[in-house]
This record gives structure tokens, sequence and C-alpha cells, in this order.
């Protein structure tokens, strides 16, 4: 019986396949599905600070449930603290489905004052949280100030006298915790002394060489800082309760008298350009790895606490943050720039 053309042109497909080496073949199979593919991770400001923690988290994450992809590659894309990435993403200059870029609460309240430029949330694609952090109060480990309330108390004397060190500049959220800080001690915030950094790794750096007094920074990465042998002191946790792990006995501000609470919720974003099938792959990859057995020891790990979204639950999430900063950014008198 003869053997049709079309059976002959679908038997040589299969044979190709099969005779493909093995890099070809996963290249392949990884074409529609960039999640298993060669990848990059955006850091959106200098080494040492959240963003770096958020990246190296999604490549341990993802190789645990991707075990054949390559590790996602780190990049480092400083620049207004997540400014310079978000613009070259939302106008194609970067992008494509194999460019994540790490996020942050900071970088919310930074597109809800317009200064990501002239960009809608929408240029985007919230793909994933990976976890939430919450702000510290820290400072040198000779420093004068040994509870919370010692440092209140001097900010309400004179707040010109203490310098606040952090990533971002005025308007950034670790601004506004120094100026949430600053009111709470009775003063005006427009008053205080904010050096500005480009991550909090720097910012780090400054407070262990004693050129500022307050790093009011997140809780990660002054607990990495501490384990590499800073001489920090953390006198209080911006947590509704206190938290376990090495944080365990930091109080929080509440407990302090001082009503501040501060998460930094961390993820990753893509291009608003990419195919509507890569968004599916990315989106599916992290509730994979968020919900394998190994995630909440391998956050941990990097220091944060749970806080999973994706998809419709992510955007709504990330919509309503941006309404409660607008409202913040109002009431602390920062400029808003049209997005």
């Amino acid at each position: 019986m003869p053997i049709s053309s079309a059976t002959r042109r679908h038997a040589l497909r299969t044979l190709s396949a099969l005779l493909l080496p093995g890099s070809l073949r996963a290249a392949a199979a990884s074409a529609n599905d960039p999640s298993e593919a060669a990848a990059d991770c955006i850091i959106p400001a200098k080494a040492g600070g959240g963003f770096d923690l958020s990246c190296a988290l999604a490549r341990d994450a993802l190789q645990a449930v991707r075990p054949t992809r390559p590790p996602l590659g780190q990049r480092y894309l400083p620049g207004g603290i997540g400014a310079v990435a978000f613009d070259r993403i939302a106008t194609g200059r970067l992008g494509g489905p194999g460019t994540l870029v790490a996020f942050s609460s900071g970088s919310l309240l930074n597109l809800a004052q317009g200064r990501f430029g002239p960009h809608p949330p929408s240029a985007v694609r919230w793909i994933a949280t990976l976890g939430t952090d919450y702000g510290v109060i820290a400072v040198h480990r000779d420093s004068p100030y040994k509870r919370l309330q010692d440092l209140i108390a001097a900010l309400r004397q004179e707040p010109s006298r203490i310098a606040f060190g952090a990533g971002g500049t005025v308007g950034s959220q670790d601004w506004v915790k120094a100026a949430l800080l600053v009111r709470a001690a009775g003063r005006d915030h427009k008053a205080m002394r904010f050096v500005s950094f480009e991550g909090g790794g720097d910012a780090l750096g400054a407070l262990q060489g004693k050129h500022v007094d307050v790093f009011p920074g997140d809780a990660a990465e002054a607990l990495q800082a501490i384990t590499g042998g800073a001489a920090v002191r953390l006198l209080a946790v911006l947590s509704q309760t206190r938290l376990g792990g090495a944080l365990t006995g930091v109080p929080t501000a509440r407990e302090q008298g001082v009503d501040i609470v501060w998460p930094t919720v961390r993820g990753l974003y893509l291009s608003a350009n990419v195919p509507e099938a890569s968004v599916r792959a990315w989106t599916t990859a992290f509730q994979e790895a968020s919900a394998a057995p190994g995630y909440a020891a391998l956050r941990e790990q990097h220091g944060l606490y749970p806080f999973a979204l994706t998809g419709a639950a992510l955007d709504e999430y990330v919509a309503a943050q941006i309404k409660t900063y607008r409202r913040l950014a109002d009431e602390l008198g920062l400029r808003r720039w049209p997005s």
C-alpha cells in the first residue's frame, strides 16, 4: 500500500526532531515558553539592596520548578531607583519575553507620583509578587540611640541635626518612612536632613562609615548587611506585630509608641508588548514556584515574608496601592507629575 506524501512529511519531521541534539530540542521546546529559556532579571539599582534579593529569590525559585532551564541571569540597571528601567521597558528600548524587572512597593510609590515618566501602570505587565519585606529604623551599633524613643526625643529637639540616609530621593519610600518618623516626633518633616543613595547597599555603607545617622530602609537588606558583619543596630521594625526568625528580638515601632507600619512588597514585571502567551507562561511559572514545598524556606532565606499574588489579583493590588500612595503623597505635600 503506497504511503501518502503527508504521512512521509510527518514521519520526516518526527525523525528530524529525534535526531536533534538535546540542546536544540530544549530550545525548540522553550520557544513558546520563555520560563524554560534563557532570561534575565533586571536589578534597577546598584548592588546590595532589596532588588538584588528579589532577583536572587526569583532565580532560585524558578530553578526549583524548572530544573533544566538556564539559571536566571542578573543584570544591574541603576537610575532613579527603578525609573530608568521602567522607562526603557515602557518605551520598548528594553524588553522582550526574556526580560523580567524587579519592583517593590517603593516602585509603586514612585509610579504614583509620576516619577517613572509619563507612563501609566498598564505600561508593563505585573507578573508576580515573591513576598513582602518590612521597613526598619536602623542606626550604627555605636549610635547613642539605643531605643526608638531615644531617636524620637532627639528629633523632637532638633530634626535637622540628624542625617537620614537611604535609597531614593525626596518622595521615595525610604524618604517617606523618615518623614513619618519626624512627624511622629511632632516636628515638620520638611526640616529633616535626608541623604540620597542609589539603593540600600550604598546607604548601609554610609551608615557603616558613620556618614549618616539613621537608615530608614528595609529589614531584608539590613539583615543581609548585619550577616556580612556590618555594625548596625535595628531600633524598630515597621510591621503590625513582631516578626520571627532573625527579627524575633526587634520590637515594632507600634510597641514603642510610634504608629508606623510599612510593608515592602517585592515582585517582578514584564514588558506590556510581549505576547499574551509569554505573560501566561511566566505567571504559571511563578505560581508553581510559590506553591512548591521548598518555597517558604527559600523565601525566608532571602528575608521575605508570605505575600504571593499573580494575575488579576496582582493588577488589583497594584491599582489599589497606587491610589493609597497618591493620597499619602498629597498629605506629605509631595509634587505629583502626570502619568
